[in-house]
């Protein structure tokens, strides 16, 4: 079957919460994937943030066929070894040995587990960020600072102020000592790769511990070495309350976590909560994998360079406003609102991009991506952009 077949039988069985798919990718190998039509395309998205070795890497491979053929699933009733030794290696990542870890499957999981730790408080205002993304699950949607994808679903979960994103003068007037947690994002992905001011996490951080506050981080795109850090939040020095983690952290499978740290990680207490894939043994298999090998091949300092190669590569290029994020979270930032020509007019040309807004063109590839493939973006990017500037 070719593209058109698929869609056909996508839009016969599938419902319409998403647009009917223009390709079907049916194969992939690091980072090239294949389409039904035969077309191989470089990603450049990576399940948007999610598969951080890209396709069928050989020690993700390896892990989950020796884990499935060996256990599969276990229930919350028990514990088993990959789910004690991923938390081990969360918990390191923290810096924190009184760490806890929750498991679940998704980033909206790991933020409605936030949201109800905060409740734990016995506060339940929350503060959140105009134009954040946290899921769109009741509770990750009502934390969520998008309007356009609310107003359907009214009405959200109550007590929950947006501020705008950076503003530290309206983060002191918002927090106070009825708040039970601020959730924010290091850098806001799904609103276009947007970083905040240098201090800004820090100032955040001082202001809830003045008021007892949870300050939780929405580590959900920006983790797993992502941003050339493991939470994407460390360069400021700060320590969270909460992190949650999803996308890379299955390096491609449904996996995520909620890390409570210090004194929060004491707040939920047996049948709290629950999930029954969460930390299951295949999918912690492969995250433990990813996480081995992106440690031994010094993979954080290799998205550090590439984002400096990236930026000085594109800064130049005519429409292109500027050039933002970390590591390999990018926000391409176009003269125009074209952002949706651009990557179509990629796509047609072999590369798979993400109109994040109106005009920012966002790249969240593999962590190994090679420098080959890199510059094979950077040289079909430049004509793509040169035929319509």
């Amino acid at each position: 079957m070719k593209n058109k077949d698929y869609s056909v039988l996508w839009s016969k069985n599938l419902m319409s919460n998403y647009s009917v798919p223009s390709i079907t990718l049916v194969k992939a190998k690091g980072c090239i994937v294949q389409d039904a039509n035969g077309v191989k395309y470089l990603d450049m998205l990576g399940g948007i943030a999610t598969s951080i070795l890209g396709h069928a890497h050989p020690a993700v491979v390896a892990a989950v066929n020796r884990q499935i053929k060996t256990l599969s699933h276990v229930s919350n009733f028990y514990s088993h070894p990959n789910a004690i030794e991923l938390a081990q290696i969360l918990v390191r990542f923290t810096g924190k040995k009184d760490s806890r870890v929750f498991f679940a499957q998704s980033g909206a999981e790991a933020n409605e587990a936030a949201i109800k730790l905060s409740r734990k408080t016995g506060r339940t205002r929350i503060v959140a960020m105009d134009g954040s993304f946290h899921g769109r699950t009741m509770g990750s949607l009502s934390l969520t600072g998008q309007s356009a994808k609310k107003v359907a679903f009214t009405p959200i979960l109550k007590n929950i102020k947006h501020i705008p994103f950076g503003d530290i003068k309206k983060a002191r007037r918002a927090i106070n000592s009825r708040t039970a947690m601020v959730i924010i994002e290091p850098i806001m992905g799904e609103a276009g790769v947007i970083v905040p001011p240098e201090n800004y996490l820090k100032e955040i951080r001082e202001i809830c511990t003045v008021h007892g506050v949870l300050l939780a981080i929405d580590a959900v795109q920006t983790g797993i070495g992502r941003t050339g850090q493991w939470f994407g939040y460390e360069y400021s020095g700060i320590t969270p309350d909460v992190i949650t983690v999803a996308k890379g952290l299955g390096a491609g499978l449904p996996l995520a976590a909620m890390i409570a740290v210090g004194k929060s990680s004491q707040l939920f207490v047996p049948g709290d909560h629950g999930s029954t894939f969460g930390g299951n043994p295949v999918t912690t298999a492969a995250s433990i994998a990813a996480i081995k090998w992106i440690e031994k091949n010094k993979i954080l300092s290799k998205c550090k360079n590439d984002f400096k190669y990236i930026s000085v590569a594109l800064r130049s290029t005519a429409g292109v406003a500027e050039v933002r994020g970390a590591g390999l979270l990018i926000g391409i930032e176009l003269s125009h609102q074209n952002s949706a020509q651009i990557a179509q007019l990629l796509q047609d040309s072999g590369v798979l991009v993400n109109a994040a807004n109106p005009s920012t063109i966002r790249i969240a590839p593999a962590l190994n991506i090679s420098e080959k493939e890199i510059d094979l973006f950077i040289k079909k990017f430049k004509e793509v952009m040169s035929n319509v500037y």
